[in-house]
């Protein structure tokens, strides 16, 4: 069902994959918008429990995509280098494919505790728990993952190879 990546070798290891999808802080949510044109949204996310999770409000376009068709994929995007003396960009990413739903009970909470640990590691914990207790207006939507995968540029799996 999914395809293989063409360039097999610069493929990213299960490992790989899930640090990038951990140390990354912004993704890109696509999903089918209205009258067949694509919707690819910019998002803050966590990577926890084997799934992608973001919180977004309870109502508006992404929500009535992710209704009509729950099949979406997110792509991060961990390093990309210009080099323009090479005339190319040394780059690693991932791309999730997946299916979106809204998280309830204790999944809700979990995500967004995990969300909040993550971006706002500079408040006192009871704080960002009272948050987390206290948002009902945000949906917190989970991606269920069926397949994902990783790329890195050809210099970079050199380097690799030569440390």
């Amino acid at each position: 069902m999914f395809r293989e990546m063409r360039r097999g070798a610069q493929q990213l290891t299960a490992q790989d994959v899930e640090a990038v999808l951990d140390r990354c802080q912004h993704g890109v949510l696509a999903c089918a918008g209205d009258d067949s044109y694509p919707l690819a949204v910019p998002l803050n996310y966590v990577y926890a429990a084997g799934r992608i999770y973001f919180h977004t409000a309870r109502a508006g376009h992404k929500m009535d995509a992710i209704a009509a068709d729950p099949k979406v994929s997110f792509a991060v995007i961990d390093q990309d280098m210009i080099v323009s003396s090479e005339y190319t960009s040394y780059y690693r990413s991932v791309i999730a494919f997946g299916r979106a739903r809204i998280a309830d009970g204790g999944e809700r909470l979990a995500a967004f505790r995990a969300l909040n640990d993550k971006y706002c590691t500079d408040r006192p914990p009871e704080e960002r728990q009272a948050e987390v207790d206290r948002c009902e207006r945000a949906a917190i939507v989970a991606i269920d993952i069926d397949h994902v995968t990783g790329k890195e540029a050809k210099e970079l799996v050199e380097a690799r190879q030569t440390v």
